[in-house]
């Protein structure tokens, strides 16, 4: 560079100068003066693999076009081309190529901060705690319209869900209501005993006609503590897979289009999704499982 004439000015100008003009260290214009001219890409090491990398990829486009889900990262990919299909490709040989083909999810959020919460609200078997939570979806014609679920903690299964205008402390019982009855047969007094209940302090779920409901249902509240959400986390991730395979990007015009596209979602929700924490199964599938197996006489 020392040597070379500024075709603008037909000057010599030395490295110094320049790199302070440029605000560029002389150690990085002397490491790339001297970086040895690229070379071809490496061969790979190792054995070849099983599957060729072109079929790989046919098979990771395939089964996200064949998907009924949105957004979904490369876990749940690998999970179905190595359980489902019977491929034996690695997790992070999949993950290379989706990223290297731009298939990863569009939905990814930057890492969320650290938290105090350190339990588990996660549960060995069905019917020991249910949560429940609300969210609200703005529509042209009806405004906003509140969407209730309750889910099994065991399973992620939704086991009740309700959409109306109405954002009240009634409408926060119907899935409730509709858990009771389709799990012990009905909503007489103490059907569901034993059962908890988690749900954030939310005005709805503090009320006393909840409370009161709720207890002659013999069903257990369990508050989350404030300002920790993961207490609640089995329902409030549920509402943001929620959200981002069927809310996100749709115009609902009135809340008969809301409910009847919740419903939708949730019954392939329990039918299809896999979910990591139980080996990529479903809930449904999950549970017929666990109802499958032999229990011990009592």
């Amino acid at each position: 560079m020392s040597a070379a004439i500024s075709p603008a000015t037909g000057r010599l100008y030395g490295v110094q100068r320049v790199c302070r003009v440029w605000a560029v260290a002389r150690s990085s214009v002397s490491a790339a003066a001297n970086r040895p001219a690229a070379t071809a890409p490496p061969v790979r090491r190792g054995p070849v693999p099983p599957v060729a990398e072109a079929s790989l990829l046919a098979a990771i486009q395939a089964d996200l076009a064949a998907s009924p889900f949105q957004g979904e990262g490369h876990r749940k990919v690998w999970a179905r081309l190595r359980y489902g299909l019977g491929l034996p490709v690695g997790r992070n040989r999949v993950l290379r190529v989706m990223r290297e083909n731009h298939l990863l999810s569009p939905h990814r959020r930057p890492p969320r901060p650290a938290n105090d919460h350190d339990g588990t609200i996660l549960t060995d078997a069905p019917n020991v705690l249910w949560g429940t939570d609300a969210t609200m979806v703005q529509t042209v014609e009806d405004g906003r319209v509140w969407i209730f679920a309750a889910l099994d903690h065991f399973n992620s299964e939704v086991i009740g869900h309700y959409v109306s205008t109405d954002g009240s402390r009634f409408s926060a019982l119907e899935p409730l209501s509709q858990a009771v009855t389709a799990r012990f047969g009905g909503v007489g007094a103490d059907a569901a005993r034993g059962v908890s209940v988690r749900a954030d302090n939310g005005p709805q779920y503090i009320a006393r006609h909840f409370t009161q409901q709720v207890k002659h249902w013999g069903l257990t509240m369990s508050y989350a503590y404030p300002y920790q959400p993961e207490c609640n986390g089995i329902a409030e991730r549920w509402f943001r897979t929620l959200k981002e395979q069927t809310i996100f990007g749709r115009v609902f015009r009135t809340v008969a289009e809301v409910g009847a596209a919740v419903a939708a979602f949730v019954e392939r929700n329990n039918a299809l999704w896999p979910l990591e924490r139980l080996g990529y199964r479903s809930p449904l599938d999950v549970r017929a499982r666990y109802e499958a197996q032999p229990r011990a006489a009592a």
